[in-house]
């Protein structure tokens, strides 16, 4: 069968039987197009071992628009989609070559950076107006340590959130719906913005215009988008002093080492920051490892502190 009507018909089976949301959708299009375009790929025959090698070998060698070579982890997305679209295809019954023959690339373990707690003590103050964008800003702000949201769950939050019981549901990745819990500081920063706002708009979050309207006020121009509140994160960053770069996911790092820190067990952490794997939350561990830290202090260079 042409290649472009399998394609169409998975991407479809991701959607609609797999649940996946229209980024991801978009992403293994992406993906795919790219892998058939350079093999020349007409059916399903044509992807083959030696097809995939060299697919592989293009991603390694070549660089993207930006300059610098692809990253494992990007080339891993590519390979990654390619095994996924012919485990559907086997799965119909259609004779295609093996998932198995591709292997994964070997990936670095994922580092992960985190806020000095002064450093982000600065940034969550830095708002410090009483204009309803500084105290939007606050909020959001707030928001992202309370509740350790990705970007686009805090964009998409309805205003109507019951401000009294301190928590509610969003829904994250796959659909998927969990609770999260807002620190008293949040609340307070919700409910002084909430107050501020005129509007009917629905989204707890909006953006606002620069100018200012004939009688003074600032214009709701609808819900806030993931390049706002960037640079939102990034503005108020420079403004507390911070030297390195600073984005909205590093909040979410933040909130989930300082729940690990304090003692919090690495399920519960799992299940407020969404993540359908453990294995995915164990990547703070090796920040917030106590035990070997009381290790450390214990059995580090005894024989050179006897002697002073």
């Amino acid at each position: 069968m042409d290649i472009k009507t399998l394609l169409k018909n998975y991407l479809d089976y991701l959607e609609i039987e797999k649940n996946r949301s229209p980024k991801t959708r978009e992403n293994y299009e992406q993906y795919l197009n790219r892998f058939i375009e350079f093999g020349k790929i007409k059916t399903e025959a044509d992807i083959t071992a030696e097809s995939v090698r060299d697919f592989r070998l293009n991603l390694a060698r070549k660089s993207h628009s930006k300059g610098s070579s692809y990253e494992k982890s990007t080339q891993s997305y590519y390979i990654i989609a390619i095994r996924n679209f012919l485990k559907y295809l086997s799965k119909n019954d259609y004779k295609v070559l093996s998932p198995d023959k591709i292997e994964l690339p070997k990936i670095p373990t994922r580092q992960i950076e985190t806020l000095e707690y002064n450093d982000l003590e600065r940034l969550l103050n830095a708002p410090t107006g009483e204009d309803l964008r500084s105290l939007r800003d606050k909020a959001i702000l707030e928001t992202f340590f309370s509740t350790g949201l990705r970007i686009s769950e805090l964009c998409n939050l309805n205003r109507y959130v019951d401000l009294s019981r301190g928590e509610f549901t969003v829904r994250g990745k796959g659909n998927k719906l969990r609770v999260v819990f807002l620190s008293d500081g949040a609340r307070k920063a919700i409910k002084n913005y909430l107050d501020k706002r005129t509007d009917a708009d629905e989204a707890l979050f909006i953006s606002l215009t620069k100018a200012k309207s004939a009688s003074g006020q600032t214009k709701v121009i609808g819900k806030i988008i993931p390049r706002t509140v960037q640079r939102l994160v990034d503005f108020y960053s420079r403004k507390a002093g911070i030297a390195k770069k600073i984005h909205p996911h590093l909040l979410r790092h933040s909130f989930a080492t300082d729940l690990l820190v304090n003692g919090a067990d690495l399920r519960s952490v799992q299940e407020m920051l969404g993540h359908a794997n453990i294995s995915t939350t164990q990547i703070y561990t090796h920040l917030t490892n106590k035990e070997l830290h009381e290790i450390y202090k214990t059995f580090h260079a005894r024989r050179r502190n006897n002697k002073i």
